[in-house]
């Protein structure tokens, strides 16, 4: 059997495991990280089975579109064969906006239902919480004007990444979990109740 640091030890594999694989292209591997029949991802441009994220993931990448992931510090409640972990990351994003080369840097964690499949930790549901983001022009000497009313039609903790990538033409959600408000206590609440052993990993957002 294997001891509680042997399990915080796989769980942060597995975590860094899913950002050098993905941002990789290596989808092969990037497969394993997910629960095979219930792994379901959330992002601003995407909500979905992770079968389905993967492909498109895979798609984007084919097509140059440019998000990568950084990751910081990390923490997991364990019980049983459940975890939560949570995991502090940066997502990056350069595209092109209104003519004008951008990136923008969003700040946040990963928040993850994890559980034992076959022996192996796997994630069950992967929600991102966004914090704060920021854009920055790539040419100091461009400008780039904001519309206004784009901006703030998403929260503060991605206002500027749901900006970028709906001028770039994906569908943003609104909505989703910042560092305070209704959506992360909901997050949290249902992240509880997965440890004690619900059904269900929550509603995904």
């Amino acid at each position: 059997m294997a001891s509680s640091n042997e399990h915080r030890t796989a769980i942060r594999d597995l975590v860094d495991n899913w950002v050098v694989w993905r941002d990789a292209g290596d989808w092969e591997r990037f497969a394993t990280v997910w629960h095979p029949e219930e792994g379901w991802m959330s992002a601003t441009w995407f909500q979905g089975p992770a079968t389905e994220f993967i492909e498109m993931s895979k798609r984007g990448f084919e097509n140059g579109v440019s998000i990568l992931h950084f990751l910081g510090g990390h923490s997991a409640d364990i019980l049983d064969d459940r975890g939560i972990a949570q995991t502090k990351t940066t997502i990056s994003q350069r595209a092109v906006v209104d003519g004008v080369e951008v990136d923008v840097v969003c700040t946040g964690r990963f928040y993850d239902f994890l559980a034992l499949h076959d022996g192996q930790w796997t994630i069950v549901r992967r929600q991102p919480i966004y914090e704060k983001d920021r854009l920055d022009v790539v040419d100091p000497t461009a400008r780039l004007a904001l519309d206004p009313a784009l901006l703030q039609r998403f929260p503060v903790g991605y206002r500027h990444l749901g900006y970028l990538q709906t001028k770039t033409g994906f569908t943003v959600k609104t909505g989703l979990p910042g560092l305070h408000g209704e959506a992360v206590q909901r997050l949290y609440d249902e992240g509880a109740k997965w440890l004690a052993g619900s059904a269900t990993a929550g509603t995904p957002s």
